[in-house]
């Protein structure tokens, strides 16, 4: 049945009244005065809108303005899609997919050529052109099995405890110095230095408030681990566990250290990690990866809105020139075929009547466009078709990149 809901940007005022509907449709568990403090202050809202049936708000959906790094290391902007729910009691009537309308004809007047998301459900946003670009590692480690093998330099590195509030410029200084390393990261906004900090009770499971340990070489800190622990005990003893929050270093020595520091801590015998790279480091430094539960999930899913700009906004690994037809219904702007000219320098990205040399979709190119997704698996998966002999295996080396793009935190 068709919605009769209409759509309207969110006012100030209404803020409360909608935020709580995202909280029903999300279990009705109200969030923590803390949290609900910072993301009314976060809401950008000129960019979200509700959907209503009557007075009665039936739909929420914003959009953050963020600027994310992309392969060869520019920022492109990106609208930050978040805040989506609709009622229970109006599901599949439309008011989704009307209000991802909405949104991506705002995202592509607004001039931003990418639309980025994390999904409750990774099967949601597909329809509407969005493909999963990163990946993130879950880590259950035992800590009694496996050991770390540090490097060279990792005695040097000086360890110890800082307040969480009173060292978060320091270690905020540290994050802005890693952001450029990973595509798929976020230059944060002034605001958004509170969210590593939020630390609610309720969310902790027993835990420790959050800890905070500095490394430091010549006076200087050169990397950061805020982690909860968590006692626990039983009849041989103590089993405690510890629940890493977030680790950043400059150098793979302090990487090591803090990692070394978190297997040794006492009484403990596990470190759970919820959202590392998927080539994360740690890998490599471990001592036995079958004893760290490693798990892999969908993290950052990517939307083309203005495909030759985002296409020309980032470099390639390899020389590639190639036309691209491209089937994008939700954004029809996108469709047809475009000629892709680009190197490690820099690209273009232009309309073309040329023969194409691969056929597929938008949500294709959002998958692989920060390079962890190559394009050879999306063929695999009947997902590309190759046109020309040749072009698949040159068009996925070039989209690819050297390291694993990844998503530090969520919005």
């Amino acid at each position: 049945m068709a919605t009769a809901t209409e759509l309207r940007m969110l006012q100030r005022e209404q803020w409360d009244r909608w935020y709580g509907k995202l909280e029903l449709a999300f279990g009705g568990v109200p969030e923590s005065r803390e949290e609900r403090e910072l993301w009314s202050a976060l809401t950008e809202c000129d960019r979200s809108m509700g959907a209503w049936d009557g007075d009665e708000c039936v739909g929420t959906a914003g959009a953050f303005g963020f600027h994310v790094s992309v392969p060869g290391g520019a920022f492109v902007p990106a609208a930050g899609v978040t805040m989506v729910s609709v009622a229970a009691t109006h599901r599949r009537r439309g008011v989704l997919t009307s209000m991802m309308r909405r949104q991506l004809d705002d995202v592509r007047a607004w001039g931003e050529p990418l639309a980025v998301l994390t999904a409750s459900e990774p099967d949601i946003y597909g329809r509407f052109g969005y493909g999963i670009a990163t990946h993130q590692l879950t880590l259950d480690i035992d800590t009694t099995r496996a050991r770390i093998a540090a490097p060279p330099g990792t005695d040097d590195v000086r360890l110890r405890f800082a307040p969480v509030e009173e060292s978060a410029g320091a270690c905020e200084a540290v994050y802005l110095r890693t952001i450029g390393s990973r595509p798929g990261m976020f230059a944060r906004k002034p605001g958004w230095e509170r969210l590593p900090l939020l630390d609610p009770a309720s969310e902790r499971e027993g835990a420790s408030p959050m800890q905070c340990v500095l490394a430091e070489r010549d006076g200087e800190v050169v990397g950061y681990v805020r982690f909860h622990n968590k006692p626990e005990w039983d009849a041989f003893g103590p089993g405690g566990s510890i629940t890493l929050r977030q680790i950043d270093a400059l150098d793979p020595a302090a990487y090591a250290a803090l990692w070394r520091f978190l297997f040794d801590i006492d009484l403990t015998s596990r470190v759970q990690a919820r959202n590392r790279p998927v080539d994360d480091p740690l890998l490599g430094l471990v001592t036995d990866v079958r004893r760290c539960g490693v798990r892999v999930r969908d993290s950052l899913h990517v939307r083309l809105v203005d495909l030759a700009a985002a296409l020309a906004a980032r470099t390639y690994q390899a020389p590639v020139e190639l036309v691209l037809e491209v089937e994008d219904a939700f954004c029809p702007w996108n469709e047809g075929r475009w000629r892709l000219m680009g190197d490690a320098k820099g690209a273009s990205c232009e309309r073309t009547t040329a023969a194409a040399d691969l056929a597929l979709s938008a949500r294709e190119l959002g998958a692989a466009y920060l390079g962890g997704v190559t394009l050879s698996s999306l063929a695999a998966a009947g997902r590309v078709r190759e046109l020309r002999g040749g072009a698949l295996a040159e068009a996925s080396v070039a989209f690819g990149s050297d390291v694993a793009p990844w998503l530090p935190h969520g919005f």
